[in-house]
Order: C-alpha cells, then sequence, then structure tokens
C-alpha cells in the first residue's frame, strides 16, 4: 500500500502546474487493468462466440464488423488524456475498417480500463444510422457489462450492429469478407 502511495505522489508532483487535467483513479485502472483482464472477461469461448455472431450477421448485409478489446491505453496515451473515442478513431484507422467497397465497415471498440464502448461508423452507414444509433447500442453493451455479462453484451452489440447494416445494406449473393471476423484483443 505504501508503494501505491508512493506512486501516487510521484504523478501529482509530475504534473506540471496548470497542466494535465489526469484522473488519478483513471491513471490507476489503466495500470492495473492488463491483458488477463480481458482475458477474464473474453476468454477463448466467448472470443469464438464473438466471432460466430460477427459471420452470422454479416451473412446477411454486405457490411464489416470489427470488433476490438483492449485491456488499458500505455503511459504516453494517459497522460495526454486521451479518451476512448479518440483512441477508437484510431483503432478504426489502424484496423482498415474505413477501407471497405461500400463504406460501411462498422468498429465495435471495448476500452476494459475506463468501462467504455464506442462505436466508429464509417461514413456510408454512419449516414443512415448516426450518433444516437450508435450510442444506445454502446449503453445496451455497457449495461451487460456493469452485470458482469461480457458475452451477452458482446453479443447484443454485434446483432445490433448486424440489424442496422442489413437494414440498409442487405446482403445480395456472395461476397467477400474484407476484414476478419475473429475479435481482436490488444
Amino acid at each position: 500500500m505504501v508503494g501505491v502511495a508512493v506512486a501516487a505522489a510521484w504523478v501529482a508532483a509530475a504534473v506540471p502546474p496548470g497542466g494535465g487535467d489526469m484522473d488519478l483513479g483513471r491513471f490507476f485502472r489503466h495500470i492495473f487493468t492488463g491483458r488477463a483482464a480481458v482475458l477474464a472477461a473474453f476468454p477463448a469461448s466467448t472470443l469464438d462466440a464473438i466471432e460466430r455472431a460477427v459471420r452470422e450477421a454479416e451473412a446477411t448485409h454486405s457490411g464489416q464488423i470489427r470488433v476490438v478489446i483492449e485491456a488499458s491505453l500505455d503511459g504516453p496515451r494517459l497522460w495526454a488524456n486521451e479518451t476512448a473515442r479518440e483512441r477508437a478513431i484510431e483503432v478504426f484507422s489502424l484496423m482498415r475498417v474505413w477501407d471497405t467497397e461500400h463504406n460501411n465497415g462498422v468498429l465495435i471498440y471495448l476500452l476494459m480500463a475506463d468501462r467504455d464502448v464506442e462505436i466508429v461508423a464509417d461514413r456510408g452507414i454512419h449516414g443512415h444510422c448516426g450518433a444516437e444509433t450508435w450510442e444506445t447500442v454502446c449503453r445496451e453493451m455497457e449495461r451487460h457489462f456493469r452485470e458482469g455479462r461480457f458475452e451477452a453484451g458482446a453479443l447484443a452489440g454485434v446483432r445490433a450492429v448486424g440489424a442496422h447494416l442489413a437494414r440498409h445494406y442487405p446482403g445480395t449473393g456472395p461476397r467477400a469478407n474484407e476484414l476478419p471476423d475473429r475479435p481482436v484483443v490488444i
């Protein structure tokens, strides 16, 4: 416990006067939330179930769904006070979710340390659905997660996104799978 107090004092002393709005609670959540926390909430069987749900959803539409689960942000991102939304937009780019034929890729991003879900949708599908639609899906997923039902929450999110994609981009015959269906843990 002394080590934690020393670390907290060190972090507080390192913040420049008038600078940095770093929340110490957030800082410690990120420091102590690692890959093990993600794998406890999302074991291999849950990742398999999410992959199946993505594959099944994509059979009904021409869109692409990508699920990314991140344990925590690294030091520089924390220091910069990067939000889950900002990181989700970066991951959207890194995972090339934007690079789909019909601009209808959707990223479901979970940042475990912040207990936050973000959905980033490419301009094609976002133009049909809008931010309120995605926010509703995120809140539903977070409700399941607060109850400790991580698999149910993730599956509900994939199915809801899939339903929106099917409504606006119905599947018409065979098509290439442009993005991997397997969730990524980073």
